[in-house]
C-alpha cells in the first residue's frame, strides 16, 4: 500500500500531462474506493476538475480538502482559486482567494487568470494594482487578458510598462500573440522583428496568424525562415495550408515533416485528415487511419470526429458510420458530419432517423444540424417534415435562423411545387433575399414553367439590384434560361444584355498555391 501511495502522484501527473484528466480522475476514484488516501495529490485532481470544467467533482475535492485541514495550505488554496475560476464560478474563486491564510504571488496570478477568463477586467485590473509583488507571469496575464477582449491597445501599454528585468521571451510572445489574435499582423511583425531572442510559440503565433487573414505565402515565408523548427511549427504550417483548401501542400508538408524526422500527433492527424475531406483523396484518408495504430496516436474525439468528417465527405458511408458507431462520446461536430454526408448522398430518411438519435442524446442540434436535417428534407422532397423541423428550431431550441436556413426551406418548397408559398417566405424573411435564395425560387420556376412567378421574381431582382449592386448575378443567367425555354426569345436575349450591362462577376484566382477543388 506505502508503494501504491508513493506512486499516485506520479501516475495522475502522468494522465494530465498526456491530456487525460478523466483518467487522473477515475485513478484517484478507484485509489480511494480501496480506503487509500493520498493529500498531496490534492492539487493535481483540482487541476483535472479544471480542466474538465468539472465545478461538481471539484466541490467534492474542496471538502475533502476541508475535512483533511488541507484547504489552508497555500498550494492547494490557489489550485481551489483556479478550478473556481476555470470552471466558471469567480465568485466563489474570490471567496477562497480572501479565506486564504496565506497568499503567493501565483495564488494572485491565479485569481487575475481567473477574472479574466469570465469577462471581468476592471476587478482583474484592481487586484494588479493591489500587488506588492509581480511577476512577468502577472504581466503575462494582464497582456493577455487584454489582447483576449480585442485591447490591444490597453495590451501594449501595459507591455511597453514591463519591467526591463521581467521584459522576457514569454511577454514578448504574449504580445506578438495578443496581435496575431486579432488580426493585426503588421503591429504583430513590428513587435516579432524586435523580439531580442524568440520561441517555437512565437514562430507558431506568426504562422497560424496569416493563415488566419488568407496569406498563407506569408505564412510559409515565416515558416522556412524558422532556425531549428519542433512539432508545433509543423502543425501550424500543415493546419494553415488545410484551413485555406491548400490541400496538396498540407500533405507534401507532412511528408516533409516526417522526413525529417518528426512523429505526428493528433493535432498533425487532423489537419491531415481534413486536407483529405476536401479534396476527396479517400485512400491518402484509409492510410492515415492504418498508420494511427502503429504511431500509437491517441484516438480521442477531435481524431475520431476527423476520421468521421474524412470518410464521410469521400463517400464511404460505411465506414464513416462504424467509426462513428464506436465512438463512446459524440459532440455536435461528429453528429453534424454524419448527419450531413448522409443528407449529401442522398440517404434523407436515415438523416432524419439520426437527428432523432441526437436529439434523444445529451447533444443539442445547432444552427449547422437544422441545415443538414432541412437540406435532406430539400434533397428528399419532404416538405412537412421540413416544415416541423424549421418550427422546431425556432421554438423548441430557440435558434435564430439565417439565410441558408430560409434558403433550404424555400428550396424544399419550391421543390415541392408550392411556388407561391415558397415566395411568401421570401418576401416574409427578416433579412434580404440573397442569389442563393432568388436561384432556388428561379430554379423552381424553371422546373415548373411558371411564368408569371418569374416574371415577378424578375422585378423583385431588379429592385433590389438598383438598392444593392452586389451579387454574382447569377440569377440573370437563370432568368434568360427561362425565357428561352418558353420561346420568349426577345426576353431572354434582353436579361443576357442586362448581364452584360452590370458585369457577370467571377471569383477571383489564386496566385502562390491553388486551393484543392479550385
Amino acid at each position: 500500500m506505502i508503494l501504491e501511495i508513493l506512486a499516485l502522484p506520479v501516475l495522475i501527473r502522468n494522465h494530465l500531462s498526456q491530456g487525460s484528466p478523466t483518467q487522473a480522475l477515475l485513478v484517484y476514484t478507484q485509489i480511494r474506493r480501496q480506503g487509500i488516501y493520498s493529500w498531496g495529490v490534492l492539487p493535481l485532481i483540482l487541476k483535472a476538475c479544471a480542466a474538465l470544467s468539472s465545478i461538481n467533482h471539484g466541490k467534492s475535492v474542496h471538502a475533502e480538502c476541508v475535512k483533511a485541514g488541507v484547504h489552508c495550505d497555500v498550494l492547494v488554496g490557489t489550485s481551489l482559486v483556479d478550478m473556481y475560476a476555470k470552471c466558471g464560478d469567480v465568485s466563489e474563486s474570490r471567496k477562497v482567494f480572501d479565506y486564504m491564510p496565506q497568499r503567493n504571488v501565483v495564488s494572485w496570478n491565479a485569481m487575475i487568470g481567473g477574472y479574466w477568463r469570465n469577462g471581468d477586467a476592471a476587478s482583474a485590473l484592481v487586484l494588479f494594482e493591489e500587488m506588492s509583488v509581480r511577476t512577468y507571469v502577472t504581466w503575462a496575464e494582464m497582456i493577455t487578458g487584454f489582447a483576449r477582449t480585442g485591447d490591444t491597445v490597453s495590451a501594449r501599454r501595459f507591455f511597453d510598462q514591463v519591467p526591463l528585468e521581467l521584459k522576457n521571451v514569454i511577454t514578448w510572445t504574449v504580445m506578438v500573440d495578443g496581435y496575431c489574435s486579432n488580426g493585426q499582423m503588421e503591429m504583430a511583425r513590428q513587435v516579432f522583428e524586435a523580439m531580442p531572442r524568440r520561441n517555437h510559440f512565437v514562430w507558431s503565433s506568426m504562422i497560424s496568424g496569416y493563415c488566419k487573414l488568407g496569406d498563407v505565402e506569408e505564412a510559409r515565408i515565416v515558416f522556412d525562415r524558422i532556425p531549428v523548427r519542433n512539432l508545433v511549427n509543423w502543425n501550424s504550417m500543415i493546419s494553415g495550408y488545410a484551413q485555406n483548401g491548400f490541400c496538396g501542400e498540407a500533405l507534401k508538408a507532412f511528408e516533409n515533416m516526417q522526413a525529417q524526422g518528426f512523429e505526428p500527433d493528433e493535432f498533425t492527424v487532423v489537419s491531415v485528415l481534413s486536407a483529405c475531406a476536401q479534396s476527396g483523396l479517400l485512400d491518402v484518408g484509409k492510410d492515415i487511419h492504418n498508420m494511427l495504430s502503429h504511431k500509437r496516436i491517441k484516438l480521442n474525439q477531435i481524431v475520431l470526429n476527423a476520421l468521421v468528417d474524412m470518410y464521410a465527405k469521400c463517400g464511404d458511408l460505411i465506414n464513416a458510420r462504424l467509426v462513428f458507431d464506436e465512438m463512446a462520446e459524440r459532440n455536435s461536430a461528429c453528429w453534424n458530419a454524419m448527419i450531413s454526408s448522409m443528407a449529401i448522398h442522398g440517404q434523407c430518411k436515415e438523416a432524419l432517423e439520426l437527428f432523432s438519435r441526437m436529439e434523444d442524446s445529451n447533444e443539442k442540434p445547432d444552427e449547422i444540424t437544422f441545415l443538414s436535417v432541412l437540406s435532406a428534407c430539400a434533397h428528399g422532397g419532404l416538405v412537412d417534415e421540413g416544415m416541423e423541423l424549421f418550427s422546431k428550431m425556432q421554438k423548441k431550441y430557440g435558434l435564430e435562423a439565417g439565410i441558408k436556413h430560409y434558403g433550404c426551406l424555400v428550396d424544399l418548397l419550391g421543390r415541392a411545387g408550392r411556388l407561391r408559398e415558397a415566395y411568401a417566405l421570401v418576401k416574409s424573411m427578416p433579412m434580404k433575399p440573397n442569389d442563393m435564395v432568388w436561384g432556388a425560387v428561379l430554379g423552381a420556376c424553371r422546373i415548373y414553367m411558371d411564368m408569371e412567378m418569374t416574371e415577378q421574381v424578375a422585378k423583385d431582382i431588379s429592385t433590389q439590384n438598383s438598392d444593392n449592386q452586389s451579387g454574382d448575378n447569377s440569377h440573370y443567367v437563370l432568368l434568360s434560361n427561362i425565357y428561352a425555354a418558353s420561346d420568349r426569345w426577345e426576353k431572354a436575349e434582353r436579361t443576357r444584355m442586362d448581364l452584360v450591362n452590370v458585369g457577370f462577376q467571377k471569383t477571383p484566382a489564386h496566385s502562390a498555391f491553388m486551393p484543392c477543388g479550385a
